[in-house]
């Protein structure tokens, strides 16, 4: 286990802020990220994540003998934004590392900006494929998260089983996040189930702020399940409008969203207007039902004295690991050079509350997968929790 892993005691973390001084002894990690609108209800605890690590690290020694300093920039899911950021903290405030965006929006286009660079960038969460795809891997890229390829063909086989399903729709963000996991949702549900027909697809706008039309629309198609791709912030509104027109209740409930809305984020988020019975994935349970890995109840009793909230965030591992993957990188490489860490992340192995991943040498992806289940109503918390977490990594449900 990494030396920097866990800070041994809660009240120790609690206690420990992010290093913020300017000195150049510093390692500057570079973190764009939405932390205003409706992605910001990832985007603040996958930052909150990324802060408890820096904090961890640095009461530990830091790396090579220094401290790491993390230089948070609001993107708000904007993938121009993202790219703007990106250029001035590498010109003007000379960040070793670029780590963040949340979006398959941003972290493309900030991957070509590390390119031009050459400095190294860790996209946490973005899961569109083009981002490591052939023709646009480079040395300089990788990925903690799962896929599209995951999203969709695990979605799938959640609906393949349902063997009175006949027929399917799908709704998504229309940007390459939710066109390509719906792409990858498609090619696995015929496959399983040739006899499934795709009755209709619905492509809001990320952030949208009206869902009616479209839930409407879909509903005038009669399908016996629904494919989802909405996240965060848009998921809550399409939930809150989507349930007076019974729209949940008009598949019975036979939902399944493979935007990670089966966190305690969008769970608090909803509260009682979560629509109990959907099925969803999340790459942290947080509630673990049973054997639960003693790494990840201490990760969670200190995320919770660290953020001082009562839930710990099912989001905020993602950026908890991306920088200690980062950490491990620059130890192994014995070096802040880029072109050095960029060589060491090759294959690297490091823990992470919920268990060791590998950086892919060839992909430059862990294949992270995500924990699925069903959303249910459970009278110990004030909000829905996922029944019986299943983790699903190289591919989809088989049981």
């Amino acid at each position: 286990m990494s030396a920097f892993r866990f800070v041994a005691l809660a009240g120790l973390v609690a206690g420990l802020v992010p290093f913020t001084a300017t000195g150049e002894s510093t390692i500057k990690v570079g973190y764009p990220m939405p932390l205003s609108g409706p992605a910001s209800v990832y985007g603040v605890p996958i930052t909150k994540g990324a802060e408890m690590a820096v904090a961890e690290i640095n009461a530990n020694g830091g790396v090579l003998g220094r401290r790491l300093e993390l230089l948070e920039r609001d993107s708000k899911a904007s993938a121009d934004e993202a790219v703007r950021l990106s250029r001035e903290l590498i010109i003007k405030d000379n960040v070793d590392f670029l780590v963040g965006t949340l979006t398959s929006a941003e972290a493309p286009a900030v991957s070509t900006i590390a390119k031009e660079n050459k400095i190294v960038f860790i996209a946490p969460t973005s899961k569109t494929v083009q981002l490591t795809s052939p023709k646009n891997l480079h040395p300089y890229i990788f990925r903690l998260a799962s896929n599209t390829d995951i999203d969709g063909s695990s979605g799938a086989a959640v609906i393949a089983k349902w063997k009175d399903v006949k027929r399917v729709a799908t709704i998504a963000p229309d940007y390459a996040y939710g066109r390509d996991a719906v792409a990858a949702f498609i090619d696995y549900i015929k496959k399983a189930r040739p006899d499934i027909e795709i009755v209709d697809q619905q492509w809001p706008k990320l952030g949208q702020s009206d869902f009616t039309p479209f839930i409407t629309a879909q509903m005038t198609k009669h399908p016996d399940a629904i494919f989802c791709d909405v996240f965060g912030g848009d998921f809550v509104t399409l939930a809150k409008q989507a349930a007076p027109l019974g729209y949940f209740k008009a598949v019975n409930n036979r939902l399944v969203d493979g935007g990670e809305v089966g966190t305690t984020d969008a769970a608090v988020a909803l509260g009682s207007d979560y629509p109990y019975g959907i099925w969803s994935d999340a790459y942290d349970p947080v509630i673990w039902p049973v054997d639960e890995p003693p790494e990840h109840k201490m990760y969670v009793e200190n995320l919770k004295a660290f953020t001082k909230e009562p839930y710990a965030s099912g989001w905020a591992i993602m950026g908890y690991s991306a920088v200690m993957a980062l950490a491990e990188g620059i130890k192994k490489a014995g070096s802040t050079n880029s072109e050095k860490v960029a060589k060491a992340l090759l294959g690297l192995t490091f823990d992470t509350p919920v268990g060791k991943r590998t950086f892919n040498a060839e992909t430059h992806e862990t294949a992270m997968g995500e924990f699925w289940g069903e959303m249910v109503k459970d009278d110990r918390y004030p909000f829905a929790i996922m029944k019986s977490p299943t983790y699903i990594d190289q591919g989809p449900l088989t049981n």
